[in-house]
């Protein structure tokens, strides 16, 4: 089916109407055998707080932006190579329901549906597309993924040392290994991470230590994939801007 469409007049309108929406500060999407297998809102779990993101799934990338007026106009837009993707699904848990972790080396991050099928229609889709990419190339799915940050409104203190707690002064920041929220003390080193930066990144002392020594798994977050606290509001809306990959979010 994806290979019918991928020449088809429908299938070229439709990618050229994203291209519209997004106007003169998106990339380009049409090229040749690029295929638009579907679209829709997602809640994307971000930072401060969950905010819809308008996504588009394409046979070979996923797209997605803010709304800024819904099927007309989006802006901050954001593409992932499908190639380096993998999905988890998230267990359902109080207001978060629906929901599933979309993991890359360079950013990872979860998105909830409004229904259980439409969940199941997106990963769905996702892995087939991811599946289909594999084949064609060759390629071994990525055994790298970058951590997926705890929200801001999880942590009133700090997640390694329990003791600083968060003010305006003592702002939030993210370890860029564990995704752990982290006082500046307990994170003041950098540390080169290839896949997320070309340049040498903050991560905390925790697993500064392992990476340092080798021991680079171990620096991957204990805790489980829970995010039953991100829908409150946040305590203090602290958050170092400078310090967070996704400021847009």
């Amino acid at each position: 089916m994806v290979d019918r469409l991928a020449n088809s007049e429908a299938n070229t309108r439709r990618i050229s109407i994203v291209e519209n929406c997004f106007g003169a500060a998106g990339q380009p999407l049409t090229i040749p055998g690029r295929v638009l297998i579907g679209e829709g809102v997602l809640t994307k779990l971000c930072r401060k707080k969950p905010k819809a993101r308008q996504f588009f799934l394409f046979n070979d990338i996923l797209v997605y932006g803010n709304i800024v007026i819904q099927k007309k106009k989006y802006n901050k837009q954001h593409i992932i190579p499908l190639e380096n993707v993998t999905i988890d699904s998230i267990k359902d848990e109080g207001d978060l329901r629906n929901g599933w972790l979309i993991k890359t080396p360079t950013k990872s991050f979860a998105v909830y549906a409004a229904t259980a099928t439409e969940k199941s229609e997106w990963m769905n889709h996702i892995n087939k597309c991811v599946t289909d990419l594999l084949s064609k190339s060759g390629k071994t799915p990525s055994n790298e993924h970058a951590a997926v940050w705890v929200p801001d409104s999880e942590a009133t203190v700090c997640m390694r040392c329990q003791k600083a707690k968060f003010t305006p002064v003592n702002r939030r920041h993210h370890c860029r290994k564990c995704g752990f929220v982290v006082c500046g003390p307990c994170s003041e080193k950098r540390f080169l991470l290839p896949s997320q930066s070309s340049k040498p990144v903050r991560i905390c002392d925790f697993c500064y230590d392992l990476l340092s020594t080798g021991d680079m798994a171990t620096c991957q977050p204990t805790r489980s994939d829970s995010f039953s606290q991100s829908l409150k509001s946040p305590l203090n809306d602290v958050s170092d801007d400078d310090d967070d990959d996704d400021s847009s979010d």
